[in-house]
């Protein structure tokens, strides 16, 4: 088969952690040889379950994410790509500052791995503190070149904004800095407090320090201003990248590409359906050896709010949107949207404007 429709990709949630950053939401656990063969048992079962839906369809990308990967093991994520047999595609490997060794990031790139998602997340000691993140800005500056000199020359890094007393100054630091070192690609991401987390639960104490409304756009701003400035173009709201390094796994999760997610917690979505594993590794185990998808979750959306939702998610990509693919799509509301200054509608395109950018969320909350 060939075309889109075809095309998938897949996702491995490996969940260890040396420690859960007090603003993390997602399911993790701590490190131990122990769990991770649990686990890689419980993909290599999981993988055999799914692998017939893969059949005449494509794969694109594959992504490691967690938790932090990079704690699995250079040969559990070979044995891995040698059951999928993926080819010459994007394979993501997400990785902490912290655990970047030569030695290891060699093993990486010769397992298959050939591009890396750093969690810097700022340049600024202090407020690596505030985040309980365990590295040091100097640590994440050489973890970007052992990266690179072990030949995974295809980097991303995550920086964050609407950290509790953050400046804009500490920000266009982080920024240039980041731009400094070889990097392809940068992800922004503003902080939320998000619930059963430690931020969550000292959010009066902690959101008064957080910056404002205006400083917040100022923020935003500067980085649309500074990055392009040394070569990574926005192409989505939140990602910026250097020619031809826009991040194929994550453009399939903006153009509605079907994926399937293994491992607890992992998210998968298929044939306009979207389910989600239990997040518990021993009964995630347990059910597979049943010969049952751990699945504790799942949803289909009608057609007329699926295709609203997959439109406003699409929108997201800079590109624009093609009006043509949504015929259902309410075009009194986009008129009201471009009178507004939020979106343009030229060439059967739908585009955020500047203005659009900054007020995604409602233009989302009014086609939604």
């Amino acid at each position: 088969m060939t075309g889109k429709n075809s095309e998938f990709s897949l996702y491995f949630h490996l969940p260890f952690c040396k420690k859960k950053c007090d603003y993390c939401h997602f399911f993790v656990l701590p490190e131990r040889e122990l769990h991770k063969d649990q686990l890689l048992h419980g993909l290599r079962k999981e993988w055999q379950l799914i692998k017939a839906m893969c059949e005449d369809k494509r794969l694109v990308s594959v992504y490691f994410g967690g938790g932090t990967p990079s704690l699995f093991g250079s040969d559990r994520v070979a044995e891995i790509l040698s059951w999928i047999n993926p080819g010459p595609i994007e394979i993501t490997l997400e990785i902490n500052p912290d655990g970047v060794a030569e030695e290891l990031m060699n093993a990486y790139a010769k397992a298959g791995i050939n591009r890396a998602s750093l969690g810097v997340q700022s340049f600024d000691d202090n407020l690596l503190q505030t985040l309980s993140r365990t590295h040091s800005s100097a640590l994440a500056r050489r973890a970007v070149d052992g990266i690179y000199n072990a030949g995974i020359s295809n980097i991303s890094i995550d920086l964050m904004f609407d950290i509790p007393g953050q400046t804009l100054k500490q920000w266009e630091t982080s920024l240039i800095t980041a731009c400094s070192l070889p990097i392809t690609h940068i992800s922004l991401y503003n902080l939320t407090f998000e619930p059963r987390t430690v931020f969550f639960k000292k959010r009066k104490d902690l959101q008064p320090q957080t910056p404002d409304e205006a400083t917040s756009q100022a923020m935003y701003k500067s980085a649309q201003a500074i990055l392009p400035a040394h070569g990574l173009s926005q192409y989505e709201i939140s990602a910026f990248s250097k020619p031809g390094c826009q991040s194929l796994h994550n453009s399939g999760y903006w153009k509605a590409r079907p994926f399937l997610g293994l491992g607890p917690s992992a998210f998968s979505y298929w044939r306009g359906s979207r389910f989600r594993n239990i997040a518990s590794l021993n009964k995630y185990c347990r059910m597979l050896e049943e010969g049952k998808r751990p699945i504790d979750f799942e949803e289909t959306l009608e057609p007329a709010p699926s295709l609203r939702e997959r439109f406003v998610i699409n929108l997201r990509l800079l590109e624009g949107v093609d009006l043509n693919c949504y015929p259902g799509i309410d075009s009194i509301s986009l008129r009201e949207l471009e009178s507004n200054g939020l979106i343009t509608l030229q060439s059967g395109k739908a585009k955020l404007t500047d203005l659009g950018i900054l007020h995604y969320d409602t233009i989302a909350a009014e086609l939604i």
